[in-house]
């Protein structure tokens, strides 16, 4: 049994020369979202700012236009840096700030889940009442319209809008904060390669 167990052991230690793919991982999948959203906000800058200023029906955000262009650019810009690990420490900071941001003025209201569900841990009156609605439009569908070809490609789903993504987000940025870009495939490690052969101190 100790022998599994240091096997097991020696088995786990060797695996760290891996670790590497964990925040590489993380920064694949952060960056089309990134690039997504921030190209989205710059292609309609001119809704975008007014989204960020209307107290009505938008944020109602100060000085809408100078932060309309500071997250557009910072996501777009972060993606970027996320797809080649460069400046991860750096960029995540105001990335992780717009996360919570979104997650506290636009999503929070309506709760947890993203899409809407009937029962669960999360689910609310909200999206138990979403679903009651799904329901009807999918009977409407199904009598009405092709309903085959309008699922032919994945189901019908409501968005809730809750802070799920943004949370999940953040928590990404999170851990690449601390962790970094990671080794061998960033260009960060490379740099820091370079400095350290140079005597210059620099964390990877």
């Amino acid at each position: 049994m100790l022998n599994l167990i240091q096997t097991v052991q020696n088995w786990l230690t060797k695996s760290q020369h891996l670790d590497f793919l964990a925040p590489l991982a993380m920064r694949l999948y952060l960056a089309p979202v990134m690039w997504m959203a921030g190209t989205k906000k710059l292609s309609g800058i001119d809704n975008t700012i007014a989204w960020f200023g209307n107290p009505e029906w938008g944020l109602g955000l100060p000085f809408p236009e100078l932060l309309a262009w500071l997250v557009a650019l910072t996501e777009t810009i972060g993606a970027l840096m996320l797809l080649f690990g460069i400046g991860m420490r750096l960029i995540t900071i105001p990335l992780m700030l717009i996360m919570l941001i979104a997650a506290l003025s636009v999503h929070l209201e309506n709760g947890w889940l993203a899409i809407a569900e009937s029962d669960g841990f999360f689910s609310s009156e909200r999206t138990k009442e979403a679903i009651v609605r799904l329901t009807k439009a999918r009977s409407l569908l199904q009598e009405y319209g092709n309903y085959d070809w309008l699922t032919g490609r994945g189901s019908l789903v409501i968005l809730n809008n809750g802070i799920e993504f943004a949370a999940t987000y953040f928590i990404m940025l999170l851990s690449l904060f601390f962790t970094g870009a990671g080794r061998y495939v960033s260009v960060d490690y490379w740099l820091s390669d370079w400095f350290e052969k140079q005597g210059i101190t620099s964390e990877r």
